[in-house]
Formats: structure tokens, sequence, C-alpha cells
């Protein structure tokens, strides 16, 4: 595949109960910090999709990926941010092209299968 077939990149930001504030700061960064070069999506306080945890979605082009994704890198703090492509293979983008910032969750893949 050729890096052209990516049509864009999410960003999922995934926190519970616990860490609903740090959610929300963090949330208020990225906007702050990347307006005008994402999109974001809605805050959801229950798993949606092949999220397992709470989670809220940042939807970036491809050229904002080495701005955004090093800076959720280092400004994450406790926060687990699950990473992946969008080349219309939702399945192989979540379950093989992902990139996990802290621990990695399993996913429920079976919403995305074929």
């Amino acid at each position: 595949m050729d890096i052209d077939e990516i049509a864009d990149w999410h960003a999922h930001i995934y926190f519970d109960q616990d860490t609903t504030t740090d959610a929300l700061a963090l949330r208020a960064l990225i906007e702050a910090r990347f307006e005008g070069n994402m999109e974001m999506g809605r805050f959801h306080e229950k798993p949606v999709g092949p999220h397992p945890k709470w989670s809220y979605q940042v939807l970036f082009r491809p050229d904002r990926f080495a701005d955004i994704v090093p800076w959720l890198t280092l400004n994450r703090g406790r926060l687990t941010v699950f990473v992946h492509p969008n080349t219309g293979d939702a399945l192989v983008d979540h379950r093989d092209r992902a990139v996990w910032l802290g621990d990695s969750v399993a996913l429920d893949l079976s919403v995305l299968e074929r």
C-alpha cells in the first residue's frame, strides 16, 4: 500500500470515571492547540464501536500526523490514546495498523468484521 491511501487518521482518547477530568482538560488543550487542523468527535461516556472504554475521537489529515501524534505522546498524561489510519478497511486499520500511546487494551473487533 502507498501512504496516499490513508484518507485521514483517528486518535481515540480513552478515559473512565476516574480520568474524566483529565480527558476534558486534554480535550480543551487539543482544541486550543490544533484549532482548524482537526475535527473533534463526541465525548462518549460509554463504550462505542470497537472501543471498550469511554472515549472521544480526534480526526486529522495525514499531513498533520507529525504535529498531532508527537504532541499527544508528550501531553496525554495518564490517558491512553489509540491512533489508527483510515484506508477503507476498518478491521485491518484497527487491528494491524494501530499505534498505542500508553497501555493497549483489547478492542471489540467483532463490530468491524465483514
